[in-house]
């Protein structure tokens, strides 16, 4: 899980706020997905400049959140590495992008089902909510 942050948990919130407006939300867009939402939150770039970015890295970000080669030495992807520097696991960017993460899910009112849709703009914003209020949970501790 994600090492706690107020500036991750307001990441977190802004993000969830933002995709209640009428902005770009894709699943197949690198930029307007789940995890390109948070990455605009907490790099400012805009969602076509992280589409650009992580299309050159030739992967989607399952893909760029994989554990690299040892053999090879091959880097983390930048975008991949702000995420890291701001609190979050290369697991956290899996579950994010799938809606995922089991304490997450856990922490998701009830009214939802309980397998959120990785593509569905609510389901995301239920969980970067409840994330958010987990994180918040741990910080206070």
């Amino acid at each position: 899980m994600a090492r706690p942050s107020e500036k991750l948990i307001d990441a977190l919130r802004e993000t969830a706020n933002r995709l209640e407006t009428d902005v770009a939300y894709s699943w197949g867009n690198l930029g307007n997905c789940n995890c390109g939402h948070l990455t605009q939150t907490l790099t400012g770039l805009n969602g076509d400049l992280i589409h650009e970015k992580a299309l050159e890295a030739g992967a989607d970000w399952g893909e760029l959140a994989s554990p690299r080669c040892d053999i090879t030495g091959l880097e983390v992807e930048p975008l991949v590495r702000s995420l890291l520097a701001e609190g979050l696991s290369l697991d956290d960017i899996g579950h994010l992008e799938d809606l995922s993460d089991p304490r997450v899910l856990r922490a998701v009112p009830p009214s939802f089902p309980r397998y959120l849709a990785r593509n569905d703009r609510e389901h995301a914003v239920a969980y970067m909510r409840a994330w958010a209020d987990v994180l918040s949970d741990e910080l206070a501790r």
